[in-house]
């Protein structure tokens, strides 16, 4: 098993159903991480009742806790989380994370992850950029962060909405180095 302790924030932006498969899949693949801690944003369970219906936090199988609990683990650097990703990712909290704004655990957790040049991935879930967003985009990837739209890819050919949103899904867990058996460009044709 490796030392892995990952953070999975999840904000108020459209898009809860990448966060939900993205648990999914770390519950499947939990002989390669440590710890998995999960926060909500206060908008997020708002946003995933909307969009994928009754959110259920028994049905959650890691520890989730409150975005203003700033005695959570990941709230500090000591704690050594080594890869912190913000699914969906909303331009507000974006923006505050590029100018260092921690006003609650989402926000505070990035600020550590940057601060210890530890792996930061926020998915991202806006259509279109304006001028701000793409500057506050520049500040994070300048400093480490790591911008991952949540644009769907096709050449896997998936057909169903499930399978379109695993291309974004299996993207992510390949970029916080978790491997996963997915499709690969050129090994399947």
């Amino acid at each position: 098993m490796k030392n892995r302790k990952i953070i999975i924030a999840v904000t108020g932006a459209s898009g809860s159903i990448y966060a939900k498969q993205l648990i999914n899949h770390l519950a499947k693949l939990k002989s390669q991480i440590n710890n998995v801690s999960l926060v909500f944003s206060k908008n997020a369970i708002d946003v995933w009742e909307h969009e994928i219906g009754i959110f259920d936090k028994n049905e959650i199988p890691f520890k989730i806790y409150s975005p203003d609990d700033f005695f959570a683990p990941f709230a500090s650097g000591s704690a050594k989380y080594d890869t912190m990703i913000i699914c969906p990712c909303s331009m507000g909290t974006l923006g505050r994370i590029a100018h260092g704004i921690s006003e609650d655990l989402i926000t505070r957790a990035a600020d550590v992850i940057l601060k210890e040049k530890r792996k930061l991935i926020l998915v991202t879930r806006e259509t279109p950029l304006n001028q701000i967003h793409i500057n506050n985009m520049k500040i994070i990837s300048d400093v480490g962060g790591i911008i991952f739209p949540a644009s769907p890819s096709f050449y896997s050919l998936p057909q169903n909405i499930t399978e379109l949103v695993d291309t974004v899904v299996n993207r992510i867990l390949d970029l916080a180095d978790i491997e996963a058996n997915t499709y690969r460009w050129g090994e399947n044709d």
